[in-house]
Order: C-alpha cells, then sequence, then structure tokens
C-alpha cells in the first residue's frame, strides 16, 4: 500500500515526481487523472467496498496527481497526529477543495477519520457514494441549533468509536482567514467528548475555484502547498482559550507561509 513517508515528521514533495505533461497541462493532465480516481472510488463505495484503507489510497492518489504537475507540498507536524493515544478533534481553516480531497492520504494513514461537512457534498454524481461511505457528519446550514445538536449528538459517537473528527469551522472557504469567521464548533464537540484538540493549518491556494464548477479550478504548480499540525491541546473551562490557540497556530503558520 502507498504511504507517506516522514524525514523527522516532515513530508516535501520527493525530487523529480513531475511529469512533461504535468508540466506543460497542469490542470488537463490533473483533472484526468481526479475525475478517474473519484469514477472509480465511487464504484467501490457503492458496493460496501470503500473503507478507511481505500479512501486513504484515492487520497494519496491524488497527492500524486498534483505532484506530477510540479506542485511542491510540505507537512510538518505529523509526530502531533501519531502520538495521540485517544481520536481528537482536528481543527483546521478551509482554504480549497483539496483541504477534503489531500487530508485524508494525511490523517486517515494514522488514524480512522471522518468529517463535519456541508449536507450538499452528499448529493454530488458519484462522489456522493464515497461520502456516505464514510459516515460524514453532514449539516443542513439552515437552523444553528440543529447543526449544533448534530455535531454533538453524531461527533460524540464518532469518536467513542475511536473516529477522529475533522471541521473547517468557516462559514464558507477562502484564501483569508479570517478568525471572527471561524466559530467554536470543533473545540465545543471536543469538550464535550472529552477528548484533545488537534490544529491544522492549511495553505492549499493551488487549487483555485472553478468559474462554472466552484470546485474544479484551475491547479497552479507554482504555489506552494502546507499542512502544518500543532501539538494536541485540552479543551479546558468554555473552550475560549482552546480556541484562540487554534487561531493564533493557523495565524501564524499562514503569515510564515507568505
Amino acid at each position: 500500500m502507498n504511504r507517506l513517508t516522514y524525514t523527522n515528521h516532515c513530508y516535501h514533495t520527493p525530487p523529480d515526481s513531475s511529469t512533461i505533461w504535468g508540466r506543460l497541462f497542469p490542470s488537463c493532465s490533473f483533472y484526468i487523472s481526479f475525475l478517474a480516481n473519484v469514477y472509480f472510488s465511487g464504484r467501490k463505495a457503492k458496493h460496501g467496498k470503500y473503507d478507511n484503507e481505500a479512501w486513504c489510497q484515492s487520497s494519496f492518489k491524488v497527492l500524486r496527481a498534483l505532484e506530477r504537475t510540479g506542485l511542491q507540498v510540505s507537512i510538518s507536524g505529523i509526530e502531533h497526529l501519531q502520538a495521540l493515544k485517544t481520536p481528537c478533534v482536528i481543527i483546521g481553516n478551509h482554504v480549497s477543495m483539496m483541504d477534503t480531497v489531500i487530508v485524508p492520504a494525511i490523517v486517515a494513514q494514522e488514524t480512522p477519520m471522518t468529517f463535519i461537512i456541508k449536507e450538499s457534498l452528499m448529493n454530488y454524481p458519484v462522489f456522493k457514494y464515497v461520502m456516505h461511505s464514510r459516515n460524514p457528519i453532514a449539516l443542513g446550514r439552515k437552523n444553528p441549533r440543529e447543526d449544533l445538536k448534530k455535531v454533538f449528538n453524531e461527533g460524540q459517537k464518532r469518536l467513542e468509536q475511536g473516529i477522529s473528527v475533522t471541521v473547517f469551522p468557516q462559514t464558507t472557504r477562502g484564501t483569508d482567514f479570517n478568525p471572527k469567521q471561524f466559530n467554536t464548533i470543533g473545540v465545543k464537540l471536543a469538550l464535550k467528548a472529552g477528548v484533545p484538540v488537534l490544529p491544522l493549518a492549511l495553505k492549499t491556494d493551488a487549487w483555485t475555484n472553478g468559474t462554472l464548477i466552484k470546485d474544479l479550478g484551475r491547479i497552479h504548480p507554482d504555489v506552494s502547498t502546507h499542512f502544518a499540525f500543532d501539538a494536541p491541546i485540552t479543551v479546558e473551562g468554555k473552550g475560549k482559550e482552546a480556541h484562540q490557540q487554534v487561531i493564533d497556530f493557523i495565524s501564524g503558520k499562514l503569515k510564515s507561509w507568505q
């Protein structure tokens, strides 16, 4: 099975990962591979053959397809995830479609995981089978009180089953990180379930939003991509301090990557 390999707890795209075809036509070459991956993953999921390992493998293939365009990926702080003895709530900023499809390659090879997602992702053609198989917590975003109740009930069940939950608590994804739009839903879930929070900073703007289809924008290999984990945080009190620690870590990393 394909696995990410780390040196001193860090990953960097290996030399000579790109291809001539990928460098000349980055978006075209990537989407041919990506859409084929989604199709075959969807077929597996539809027939009940898409588990955590299969998710990890298909996500790894997406990462490799991006790297073939010349895109450089950096992952750091993986030791914080590897050292955890319990499931956790991973809280990150949401930048692009890349977040959803690459995070499983990093996290799912260390621990079973799922996402808190918007309900509309459960209805995408073919992709919906993949999402349903991963048993995510899907929110309608029309009734905040009902969404919070669902996160608490279903999130706690996943965590009790040993499944870590990843959440991007922003109202919408984007390249600009606004702490005021970064809600406390992840910290509240961790507090209620009695599990740690694991901060995750992402810079994935190499995959832009599309004009016709938002999730299928251009790929820019010249824009570096970063994923960074921080040490786990124990949530205490009402969680305000833990929430601020997550914000400070993400803000600091984004500033260092400019």
